[in-house]
């Protein structure tokens, strides 16, 4: 028997539902230290994806780290850090 896979996308597969690719805009795209983003998994792209428990969470970037971004929140009473690439973040409109 093969043992079951406990992987990091298991039992998504509609919250993660693949779609067409996004333009490579969203790759590329650079935020400054202090804005404010929206964490918004994007299904394409497993690199740098956040956990799907902070889909939809408003944080502020504290700094780059390689290609992604730290990006800082509170979780009820807890700060918290998540580590994402850009085409996982949206800019926050205000």
């Amino acid at each position: 028997m093969v043992k079951k896979s406990r992987g990091f996308r298991r039992g998504t597969r509609k919250k993660l539902e693949q779609r067409a690719r996004p333009p490579i805009t969203k790759f590329l795209r650079e935020f400054s230290i202090g804005e404010e983003v929206i964490i918004y998994p994007e299904p394409s792209s497993q690199r740098g994806m956040p956990f799907p428990r902070f889909k939809g969470r408003v944080g502020k970037v504290v700094e780059k780290r390689g290609r992604g971004y730290v990006v800082e929140f509170y979780d009820g009473k807890k700060l918290k850090h998540v580590i994402a690439r850009p085409e996982h973040l949206k800019p926050l409109k205000a």
